[in-house]
This record gives structure tokens, sequence and C-alpha cells, in this order.
């Protein structure tokens, strides 16, 4: 009974159903509270309902389910369905063979999906999506104030010495550490609360949030001090806004790195990830991933650097070709940009370089992958490499500027529902003449 909570085993007086051996024998029909295979369970069975009907969940995506030969998939979080049909008779194929076991009730018009408000443009052939509400509801919940000053720079950075030869890193932090409650304030700062979001919409909270995540396990002032810029500069800005173009579905990658620029000499690894057209430049759309990613080991040259982040990025991108191929999407090899002319040459074969054995497997990793045409590594300026953005803490002034690049000002989104809303007010006039 060692994983059973207390106050399940008192309320169902389990320590009186113990056998002999020690064990308890129950058959869970309904997710019980704090059971921890609830989940599974409940996930086994809607699974064997749903296959007596047709549908069935992809082997290689979890949570992505489609049909035998209807036109229909959806993706379920939780109990959130997210539902892609072609013509309506399918999906009300679905609601009914969930209605015999289940309670349902139906979003037709797909506005809301898993905490997600989207806003559908289907004139400009396009998709905005926002969570509005959740950062004020979230500071309330941590009793944090409107800052007297706007702050657009959610984490500190780095000082730059101009003249200099040498620029530095920010050492690593000697103040005190932080107690018990202060270091769990920032775990959930740092945790589901705001990571959500920042994967969902708010792709500028990801390298702030990964640099902090680094030091919670010894947090220290200087730690509670960035946490609390971090609130400020949530507390300052609009709510976020992530807009998606109607593409052909083809995922597109650009990779970056930065040498040394974290503490204890470590380099930090930054990814875009898109979906765009089969164009030797694929244009830029929404972002269907960032990664701030603070590489583990030392870096002994900004190319292995660079190296290293292809290898992260490539990675990533292996799962989400996968999961495209099986919503039906084709993919061709995925074209992957770097700025670093040197780490290009090397995986393409322009340049044979003495390697150390960690170099050496990431670039063998990504010679075989494009050799199976799985990627298409190719070089453009670093200006024009959007993965940068999440390589480095910048100034308040380059996020003021660059903030419109990645998000959607909040001011195009009302203007989109008050043209919506005029619509349905002439259609309603209409239909009552």
């Amino acid at each position: 009974m060692s994983d059973i909570p207390e106050e399940i085993i008192l309320e169902y007086k389990l320590r009186d159903k113990v056998s002999k051996e020690g064990s308890i024998y129950i058959m869970a029909i309904r997710g019980m509270y704090g059971l921890p295979q609830s989940g599974l369970l409940a996930n086994e069975l809607l699974e064997k309902r749903l296959n007596k009907n047709g549908y069935y969940q992809s082997k290689y995506i979890p949570g992505l389910w489609k049909h035998e030969w209807r036109p229909i998939q959806f993706t379920l979080v939780v109990d959130d369905f997210g539902v892609k049909y072609v013509g309506e008779e399918h999906a009300q194929h679905l609601k009914k063979a969930l209605e015999k076991d289940y309670t349902v009730t139906t979003e037709w018009d797909g506005r809301r999906y898993i905490g997600i408000t989207l806003d559908w443009d289907y004139k400009r052939r396009r998709v905005h999506l926002s969570m509005p509400g959740y950062v004020s509801k979230a500071l309330k919940q941590f009793q944090h104030e409107q800052p007297k000053s706007k702050q657009d720079a959610p984490y500190p950075s780095a000082r730059i010495i101009y003249g200099a030869k040498k620029q530095y890193a920010t050492e690593k932090s000697k103040a005190p550490l932080l107690n018990a409650k202060e270091k769990k304030f920032i775990q959930k700062v740092c945790g589901k609360k705001f990571l959500f979001l920042g994967r969902a919409v708010d792709s500028t909270l990801l390298c702030p949030i990964s640099a902090i995540a680094s030091q919670s396990s010894k947090p220290t002032k200087d730690t509670m001090a960035q946490t609390m810029q971090l609130l400020d500069y949530l507390a300052s800005q609009e709510d976020a806004v992530i807009t998606y173009n109607a593409s052909e579905m083809i995922l597109a990658a650009h990779s970056d790195a930065s040498y040394l620029s974290e503490p204890e000499a470590r380099s930090r690894a930054g990814g875009h990830f898109f979906l765009s057209t089969n164009a030797e430049i694929p244009p830029n759309n929404g972002a269907v991933l960032n990664i701030a990613h603070i590489i583990k080991h030392v870096m002994s040259s900004a190319t292995e650097a660079e190296l290293g982040a292809l290898y992260i990025m490539a990675r990533e991108a292996v799962y989400i070709r996968i999961i495209l191929e099986e919503m039906g999407h084709k993919q061709p090899p995925t074209p992957l940009q770097t700025d670093n002319s040197m780490a290009d040459g090397v995986v393409n074969g322009k340049i044979q370089p003495k390697r150390t054995k960690a170099m050496d497997m990431r670039f063998h990793w990504l010679r075989d992958r494009e050799c199976q045409e799985q990627f298409r590594i190719y070089w453009r300026p670093g200006k024009l490499n959007y993965a940068d953005y999440w390589t480095k803490h910048h100034p308040a002034k380059h996020h003021k500027n660059i903030r419109n690049e990645f998000l959607t000002p909040m001011i195009m989104l009302e203007m989109l529902r008050q043209e919506q809303a005029g619509k349905v007010r002439m259609s309603a006039a209409a239909a009552a003449a």
C-alpha cells in the first residue's frame, strides 16, 4: 500500500481489506483520486471502446487518433479532443461513439483547445493563438504587483564592454542561498505555470526560464532577482499572440549557438521550427517549437557548439517529421539553416576536421541523417537566422525591436474580432429583415 495516499486508505478502509500476504486486490472501473494508474486505465478503456467503432491510436504518436477509413483525425490531451474532419457526418460519428459511454460537450467553431484561444481568419488563411487573462491570473496568484516602470527585458543581459578585446560570460552567483519557501516559489514560477505559456504562445519566455531553472536546485538571492524581473516583464507586456499562416505543412528549422555564454563555460543552443513551403529558402511562419537549451558539456570551440546545436535541433526535428508523416503530410529533406560556415562545411563534407570524440558522434549522426535524405543543412548569414534570439540574453532594446517578428501585436487580433463581430451583426440584421 506504499504507493496509495493515506487519505485514500482511510476513506476506503483499505487496511481492513488487506490479504494475508499484505496485498489489496481491487478492480478499478473508474478513475480513483490519487491512484497513479488511473490515467493509463482510463486511456486503455477509451481505446477499447473506440476500437469497436473503427478508431485507433497511432503506434508512433501517442494521443493522435485516426479512423480505419473515415477522413477524420483527432488529438486527445486529458479530456480535450481537437478534431480535424472532412464532412460533418464523420465528426457526428465520433460524437455518437463517445456519447455511448461519456458525457460530451462540443464547440463546433474550434475556438478553444487545452486552454488556448484560437481566432480563425479564413479570409486571410491564418489563425491566431492566444491565452487571454492567463498572465494576469498567474500574477495575482503570485501576488506580484505592477512594476513602476515598464520592463522590456525578461532577464538581465550580459554587460558589453565596448572596445575590449575579450568579453566575459556572467560568473556563477556567489549570493546567499534562498530558504525552502523562496526556492519553491521560483520552481512554481519556472515550472508548469509559465513554461506552458512559453511553449504554447510566448516563446520570448523560454530563454529566461531555461536560465533560472538551471539554478533552481540551489537558487540564490540573484536567482530571486532574475525571477522578479521575469514577472515584471510579464506584467509589462500585452498578452502574447502567435499567428500561423496556411502553408504546405513542410517542416523547416533554424539552428544557432552562442559559445561560452553561460556560467561555468557552458554554451547555449537555440532553435526555431516552423511549417512552410517546399522552397530553397522556406519563408518564415509562426513557430511550432522553439528551443532554448544550455548545452550540458563544455564545448571546445564555436564550431563544436554550432555542431552541438545542429545535433539538438535535428534530433527534435526527427520526431516532428514522424508526427507530420503520421498526419498525412509527406516530408522532403527538412531544410536546417545554420549561420556557421565551418559547421556547414563539416556536415556537408567540404571540410575534414580533426575531431574530438563528442564532436565525432554528432558529426557522423548529422551526416548519416543527411545521407538518408532526412535533412538538407545549408548556410545563411547570422542576421537571417531566427534561432539567434534564443541563444543569449539580449538587452531590453533588442527584445522590444524583435518581439513583433515572432509575436503578433494584440491590436491586430482586436481588429479581426471587431471585423468578425460586425459581419455577425450584419447577418443578424439581414435575417431579421
